[in-house]
């Protein structure tokens, strides 16, 4: 891990929920000053907002199109004490029932925002009050940035603190900081929203404490590069397919013989595999104790149940780690068997999954994260986790967690052939993911029909057969 120097200058977008002209709003002359000082410190400022101007919307949109293919242009001259403000959509006000006025309605800003979002490299994605629906809360659902949330008023908000506070909350958890304006604005939010709030006041000197906030936050992102040696080691090597999540008949709930698991992945192309039965080494010991018989690489790893923070894979261990420890616990002891840290379908909320904060508490720890899963079910759980694998900058990863044979190898990272965790994650950097066509229903049924539909009995006979068809097979290529 390589933390960030104060003196690094960042690239940040700072997001009002408030039409730009409304310059007497305190919101937006909050944003207007600290973006400001913050590009006079020699950071790389955008202002993103709603406007009420089509002359001001189009030609941000202009501007947006021309910086297709070289998106960095955008952030050009920003650094010399004049931020570019980006109107990203129309707004119609919507008029408050009380003497105080609401945020504007975005009218058509989400594609905009997107677009934006997934085009510059930013560091930081700065919202002011980013309740929904709003330009700030568009900006947060599709940041793949370090998020900062400010929140500054004081006054109680009925549909996001009590009709839509599930849906609020799930959005705020992927705040890395959060700030407020007042003491009772922090109360006000720890109440309906916990967290940590760091006190922020709207006056001066909010620009030095935000740019505190950004560096700490900035040390926690892995290295982008890795180990130059170990890259220079592995550029010559061959490329091959690797699938890092799946099981065999070790673990309690997959009918899949080693034999057949071996035989599958050759079939398939695949050049290594990472066998991670529940809480069990034994299934990945059988495999890698076959694998040059097969032809297939086999990392030895466990998908570990915690106590109550989900589920956390380790690869290239030697000893079973048992479940039931505490995440921070199990991480360590996968560390100290030299292992790798691997979080599968971290996101998903159909799994056992660790929450936002428990994984910032092992961020340092973590090696890599998986990012596709084509047995989540929501695509969305699959996107948030590649959002956070690409703020922090963590190696990425993806496996088919078949627990049937048909399956195998359904997603997969294309990568350097490597020996060993350190040659193993400095070429995860730069592999490539590839997805092949699977149906979730089908494999889902199938694992059903060869395990609870199936008799013990009837499941070992057709284990036996399975097996002695392989080795059949096997026989005939002229294996052992």
């Amino acid at each position: 891990m390589v933390g960030e120097s104060m003196a690094e200058r960042f690239s940040i977008a700072h997001v009002s929920p408030y039409p730009w002209e409304a310059r007497e709003n305190e919101v937006n002359a909050h944003i207007a000053r600290v973006s400001a000082e913050l590009s006079r410190r020699g950071h790389r400022v955008l202002v993103l907002a709603p406007s009420h101007s089509q002359e001001r919307v189009r030609d941000s949109r202009r501007e947006l199109r021309s910086a297709r293919g070289r998106p960095q242009a955008l952030l050009a001259g920003t650094d010399g004490g004049t931020p570019r403000v980006v109107a990203v959509g129309e707004v119609l006000d919507v008029p408050a029932s009380s003497r105080r006025r609401g945020p504007a309605l975005p009218i058509d800003v989400a594609r905009t925002i997107e677009e934006l979002l997934g085009t510059v490299e930013l560091d930081f994605v700065h919202v002011h009050e980013p309740f929904a629906p709003s330009t700030s809360n568009a900006a947060l659902r599709h940041s793949r940035s370090l998020n900062v949330g400010s929140f500054h008023s004081s006054g109680e908000r009925l549909l996001s603190t009590v009709l839509a506070r599930r849906f609020v909350e799930s959005f705020f958890g992927r705040l890395d900081a959060r700030t407020a304006s007042t003491a009772q604005t922090a109360a006000l939010m720890e109440h309906h929203f916990a967290g940590e709030y760091e006190l922020v006041g709207d006056g001066d000197g909010a620009a030095e404490r935000f740019e505190r906030i950004y560096a700490t936050l900035a040390a926690r992102r892995h290295s982008r590069e890795g180990d130059r040696a170990l890259a220079a080691r592995l550029a010559d090597r061959a490329l091959i397919d690797v699938d890092l999540h799946m099981h065999t008949d070790h673990s309690h709930d997959c009918a899949t013989p080693v034999e057949v698991l071996l035989a599958t992945a050759r079939a398939q192309g695949l050049g290594a595999i990472a066998v991670t039965d529940h809480n069990e080494i034994s299934g990945a010991l059988a495999a890698r104790a076959q694998s040059q018989e097969a032809g297939v690489k086999v990392i030895v790893g466990e998908e570990v149940k915690t106590a109550d923070q989900g589920e956390v894979i380790g690869l290239f261990i030697e000893q079973k780690i048992p479940r039931g420890l505490t995440l921070e616990q199990t991480v360590a002891e996968i560390k100290r068997q030299g292992g790798v840290v691997y979080v599968p379908h971290p996101f998903d909320r159909m799994h056992s999954v660790p929450d936002y904060e428990n994984l910032l508490r092992i961020l340092d720890d973590v090696d890599a994260i998986e990012v596709f899963n084509p047995r989540v079910a929501i695509a969305s759980f699959n996107d948030e986790a590649a959002r956070f694998a690409a703020k922090y900058r963590i190696p990425t990863g993806a496996g088919s967690d078949s627990h049937v044979a048909q399956g195998l190898g359904s997603a997969r990272i294309r990568m350097r052939d490597f020996d060993g965790p350190d040659e193993f994650v400095q070429s995860l950097r730069e592999g490539e993911i590839v997805t092949g066509r699977s149906s979730l229903l089908y494999v889902q049924a199938l694992k059903f029909l060869q395990t609870r539909a199936t008799p013990a009995a009837a499941q070992r006979a057709s284990r036996a057969r399975r097996v002695k068809r392989v080795r059949r097979s096997a026989g005939g290529r002229g294996g052992g």
